[in-house]
């Protein structure tokens, strides 16, 4: 596999990044939005399974290709398993023309500060081992904000650039994703605290080394423009975090140089019930209308 190829598509490529990364604690309820309700299975592993089954049909759809989704971040276990007979990873590149992420973090923390930081990760070193003879790319690793806190805020940021070190330290490119929650009544007052923290992190990292950034959309378009023309970062990319597909296109579409990458607002409207026909036309329309948004800053 070519990582400089999947360097510059990430760097440059027009398109976004799906998603498909839904963890244990958020499987139950990206099925149940697929028309699997719990009832349809009985066990982790039979709800894994179902969860695979989606994320495979939604890479081995026509218009899922590297045309229009640059990137893809998969879970832990859509790494470990095969997609189209291929490990899932070398499927997305090698058959889709998509690089591979991983998510990497193992859930948040309880509240401190206003913020959720990222649970320990004792064994991130075995992983990210694991994750390179895989053939990913880069990493992902969420931490929520809950208040325009300047300490939780430093302090969320701070870890997410601490455990983006050792990621880097392993040739792979970390995915820094501090989350502010879109709910909060003072969104854009912790939006603008997270934009100094961010900036003086990317400042402080050495000369040859990149991040990517995965953001919330701002209440105030382009705040984050000061990061997308950042030297050390990649790429920025949007979170969809809760709003509908069209008000989360809508938003990014006023971000210049922002993308997408999407988990919710991907998925809204496929259904396990639908033929594949129907899924795939359905997949595309959804993959058109997120591109236009991406590539409209």
């Amino acid at each position: 596999m070519s990582k400089e190829a999947q360097r510059k598509q990430m760097s440059s490529g027009n398109g976004f990044v799906a998603a498909l990364d839904q963890s244990g604690g958020s499987t139950p309820k990206a099925l149940a939005l697929y028309g699997v309700n719990n009832d349809a299975y009985s066990s982790e592993t039979e709800m894994f399974d179902l969860i695979h089954g989606m994320r495979s049909r939604i890479a081995s759809a026509p218009a899922f290709t590297g045309d229009k989704v640059v990137g893809a971040i998969l879970f832990e276990m859509t790494m470990d398993r095969q997609m189209s007979g291929k490990p899932s990873a070398t499927y997305l590149w090698e058959e889709r023309g998509v690089v591979p992420f991983l998510k990497v973090d193992k859930g948040l923390a309880d509240e401190v500060n206003g913020v959720r930081l990222m649970k320990p990760m004792p064994n991130l070193d075995n992983l990210l081992e694991r994750a390179n003879a895989a053939g990913i790319f880069g990493t992902k690793m969420r931490s929520a904000i809950d208040a325009a806190s300047p300490r939780g805020i430093a302090a969320n940021v701070s870890q997410q650039f601490e455990v983006g070190r050792q990621i880097l330290g392993h040739g792979l490119v970390p995915i820094i994703e501090p989350e502010v929650t879109i709910s909060i009544a003072d969104k854009a007052e912790a939006e603008e605290m997270l934009l100094t923290e961010l900036k003086s992190n990317l400042d402080a990292l050495p000369g040859d080394q990149e991040v990517m950034l995965k953001l919330t959309l701002p209440e105030n378009a382009n705040l984050y423009k000061p990061l997308v023309d950042h030297p050390r970062v990649m790429r920025v990319v949007a979170l969809s975090g809760g709003y509908s597909r069209d008000e989360a296109n809508m938003r990014l579409s006023q971000n210049s140089g922002m993308i997408a990458s999407f988990s919710r607002a991907l998925t809204e409207g496929l259904s396990a019930q639908q033929s594949d026909e129907a899924f795939n036309a359905m997949i595309a329309d959804t993959i058109d209308s997120i591109y236009r948004a991406s590539v409209a800053g």
